[in-house]
């Protein structure tokens, strides 16, 4: 449309000015003047063709220009949207984060036979805080949430092949401060905290010696203290297939002669060395662990000796047809002290000459675990353990034999979410003969995340 005005408007120009110089001799010109009239008009066409020809291409509407860019922005986004998911495909496959934990509320009402008690022996059982003796027993109401704890863990697959994990944990047993009497406030503590390359693992965790998959379903935080290895501590760990092997952090614990307070002495200069083989299948799983390591005190004057310790650990779990399971441990050794009972027993003795005599202990439970529906559960544990003291150098003062019995009753209403009861009776007698007793009624709820 544009290019016709333009043509009909040069024409018009042109013969406009033929006319005029027409004209110009006041009379109109003859056929000759006609003809390059023509000419000149065949001219002007031929000059606005090749004007036309030059004119740059008639700029693309708005609506048009919005339209290509939408269509660019939306394979631009999928394009990156592409790319990002890619990213996050692979990022999991090499990385991942991990949350976990648990909130737990305890309240307790213990009794104790003889004698009163006021320390962490209120919080869970430890076997070395009940009281003995023929004194009249005091009873008690705790309510607490200290078990609670909260847990971090990563893993790292290397474009190498290798693998790199982490975990870390933190609960609030064992507090060195906090009071009952405004807040509650209870410093956290590091349970876990290591580091694993491969077949190697480096941090604290779990002893080696002990099969932590065998403790019983228990609400009280350990359960059968008195008969259980327990604990955990830094190490240095090596696993292949079902062999693991470990240095781990060594400490001795010493009974003075004639008895008297416990000697903590940190005086090793050898770690403690552990070699555990594990067995699993549908059947469940079975463990057996040696341990040898080196018990030592040097007081800087007059006592600087050591003595070995061994000791030796068989546990595991039997998974019945209708989903019961069986979980027990028998442990015994040569100076096991810490490792055995939560310290219930010292690992060596001193004699008048300041020289260490290990003590032999041996412990065993067995935990029967019931499901009557997919919503109740109950466990019944019995645990003992006994020391073989000599009381010339010991005195009649330490811990003869400790037994427990546990048993409870679970409610699980959602995944994760449990509600429970549990009685627990225990018994301790020192090598006077003297004894005393422990009933506590523990209700728990906790929800695991």
């Amino acid at each position: 449309m544009a290019q016709k005005s333009l043509k009909k408007l040069l024409l018009s120009l042109s013969i406009t000015a033929a006319l005029g110089a027409g004209m110009s001799g006041s009379a109109l010109a003859g056929g000759d003047d006609v003809a390059a009239l023509e000419a000149r008009i065949a001219e002007l066409e031929s000059l606005v063709h090749q004007l036309m020809k030059n004119k740059p291409a008639p700029a693309p509407s708005s609506a048009d220009v919005e339209a290509k860019a939408e269509q660019a922005a939306e394979a631009k986004v999928v394009a990156m949207m592409g790319e990002h998911e890619k990213a996050t495909a692979e990022k999991v496959h090499k990385h991942s984060y991990k949350f976990g934990g648990f909130v737990k509320t305890d309240v307790m009402f213990t009794d104790y036979g003889s004698g009163s008690y006021s320390g962490a022996g209120r919080d869970f059982y430890i076997p070395g805080t009940t009281p003995v003796g023929d004194g009249d027993g005091e009873s008690y109401l705790d309510f607490h949430a200290k078990e609670s704890r909260i847990n971090f863990k990563t893993t790292h697959n290397l474009d190498n092949g290798a693998k790199i994990g982490t975990f870390l944990e933190m609960d609030f047993q064992l507090p060195a401060g906090g009071n009952e009497r405004v807040s509650n406030s209870f410093a956290p503590r590091i349970r876990h905290a290591f580091v694993t390359y491969n077949k190697w693992l480096v941090g604290q965790t779990w002893m080696t010696f002990f099969n932590v998959g065998a403790l019983p379903e228990n609400l009280d935080f350990v359960g059968p203290a008195e008969s259980t290895i327990f604990g955990r501590q830094p190490m240095i760990r090596y696993t292949s297939g079902p062999w693991q092997f470990a240095l781990e952090t060594p400490e001795t614990t010493v009974t003075p002669y004639g008895g008297g307070g416990r000697i903590v002495t940190d005086d090793n200069n050898a770690p403690d060395a552990v070699l555990r083989y594990n067995m699993k299948g549908d059947w469940g799983t079975f463990t057996v662990a040696g341990l040898y390591r080196q018990l030592s005190y040097d007081n800087g004057s007059t006592i600087d000796d050591s003595t070995t310790s061994y000791g030796i650990s068989v546990s595991g779990k039997f998974v019945f047809g209708n989903k019961d399971d069986f979980r027990w441990m028998a442990s015994t050794g040569k100076g096991l002290g810490r490792y055995m009972g939560l310290n219930t027993a010292n690992g060596a003795v001193l004699d008048e000459n300041g020289r260490l005599h290990a003590i032999d202990s041996t412990g065993i439970f067995g935990s029967y675990r019931h499901l009557w529906n997919d919503k109740w559960r109950s466990n019944l544990t019995l645990g003992y353990l006994t020391v073989d003291n000599d009381t010339e150098l010991t005195g009649t003062g330490v811990t003869k034999n400790a037994s427990s019995m546990h048993f409870n009753l679970i409610y699980s209403p959602q995944p994760k979410l449990d509600f429970g009861v549990e009685l627990l009776l225990a018994d301790r007698e020192i090598e006077s003969g003297a004894d005393g007793d422990m009933t506590r009624l523990q209700f728990s709820a906790k929800y695991a995340y």
